[in-house]
């Protein structure tokens, strides 16, 4: 038995050296920065509306996972409008936000159109992609007259919850649409119908 333990401790502070070594570098494991490529997503669920700096958040993809319009920099995010809701953990890219990426997914010839409804709760039936026509009620007597304003043209975004004032929704038209959105709005209350998918 004396003879065993004379190899052991002989070899006792190479393997306590070794071991030191093992934890040492195991702490180092984890406290090195992550790999994977800095992106940002949407810290919550987001309904739409003006992206703030607590609605998004720092995930890391690998390289090959990063989608073309991906954002790294909050001040690239912060303070632009969704073009719709967003669950938490999705990435945020230009075809997310309205700017210049988004509307060049609208199509050829089309723009987009800030419209506001007279009734907040109706907007609440419309989701990005919705096809609608856009009416306008004229006069204020008890039965106004009312026509349509622009056939067929797409939801792009709608408002945040809470619109008190009617709702502010983008749609994709026309500029001739466009025009007659907004003489429109400046002398009548809109409303939109909704054609099925």
């Amino acid at each position: 038995m004396r003879a065993l333990s004379r190899p052991l401790a002989r070899h006792r502070r190479l393997i306590a050296a070794l071991l030191a070594a093992t934890a040492v570098a195991c702490a180092l494991l984890s406290v090195r920065q992550p790999s994977g490529v800095a992106v940002l997503a949407a810290a919550r669920d987001l309904s739409g509306g003006r992206v703030s700096a607590q609605d998004v958040t720092v995930v890391r993809l690998p390289p090959d996972a990063v989608p073309d319009g991906a954002f790294d920099e909050r001040a690239s995010v912060v303070g632009r409008v969704l073009s719709g809701p967003v669950r938490r953990g999705e990435l945020l890219t230009d075809a997310r936000l309205l700017g210049r990426g988004f509307l060049s997914t609208l199509g050829s010839g089309l723009v987009a159109t800030p419209v506001r409804l007279a009734d907040a709760d109706a907007a609440t039936l419309l989701s990005p992609g919705d096809v609608v026509d856009v009416l306008a009620a004229f006069g204020q007597e008890a039965a106004p007259q009312a026509v349509t304003v622009a056939r067929q043209v797409t939801v792009v975004t709608r408002p945040a919850a809470g619109a008190v004032e009617g709702a502010l929704l983008v749609l994709a038209t026309t500029s001739e649409q466009a025009t007659a959105l907004a003489r429109a709005q400046s002398a009548s209350r809109l409303s939109v119908t909704i054609h099925p998918h």
